[in-house]
């Protein structure tokens, strides 16, 4: 049985689910939208050009989070999925993951977006595994702060190593799909790595390797 795993962020999805987090926290009213909207959209592009501070945008994304309670966050979360997510959502990846399904496969979403936004993703693919960056909760709220590796570039590797030790599985015949240069350092890992709708470095590393590209848009 090969361990399936999937990027989400242009991946699985049709944009990137954290960025849109923003915009749509932007649209409700709940943050200053002048200043968020021109932080969001350094962070992401500073993420495409492979050079995010993980840290600098986790202290400015889980900030939200930590200034409403458990109730109305999820109530949001809702309407994310319903109006932004579930438009994105790509038949083509749904179908690969089937794919991997029927095959018998263990499938798995690593992804470095928080684990709040991503959760109700995952599981409208069917995916039962998911490693993403785990906001910190305290009594039920959340604090604003991270809790243990950002699931980011090197730290996906360190997270998947940790899960693959205790869910006793190994990366024999496994596959990695994903769209971005910062997951290089888990590419490089796989038996066998997939370029997915990938970005200018990666799709220039992935023709020098050899490695498969494939569109899912």
């Amino acid at each position: 049985m090969s361990l399936a795993i999937f990027d989400l962020d242009n991946t699985l999805l049709a944009d990137d689910s954290d960025y849109l987090w923003g915009r749509f926290l932007v649209k409700l009213g709940v943050v200053d939208a002048e200043l968020y909207e021109s932080e969001n959209q350094r962070f992401y592009d500073e993420y495409k050009d492979g050079n995010l501070d993980i840290y600098e945008f986790l202290t400015f994304s889980l900030k939200p989070l930590s200034e409403h309670d458990m109730e109305t966050l999820e109530n949001w979360r809702q309407q994310f999925m319903d109006e932004v997510i579930r438009p994105i959502m790509l038949p083509k990846a749904q179908a690969l993951v089937n794919k991997h399904r029927d095959q018998g496969d263990t499938l798995l979403i690593i992804t470095a977006t928080n684990r709040f936004v991503t959760a109700p993703i995952a599981a409208a693919y069917g995916i039962e595994h998911l490693l993403a960056t785990d906001p910190e909760i305290i009594d039920d709220r959340y604090s604003g702060n991270v809790t243990g590796t950002p699931c980011f570039q090197e730290g996906k590797v360190k997270r998947l190593h940790d899960w693959l030790k205790t869910n006793q599985h190994s990366l024999d015949d496994s596959y990695f799909y994903s769209d971005s240069q910062n997951d290089l350092p888990l590419l490089k890992l796989v038996t066998h790595p997939v370029a997915v709708d990938a970005d200018d470095k990666l799709a220039s590393y992935a023709q020098q390797n050899d490695w498969p590209q494939l569109s899912l848009r």
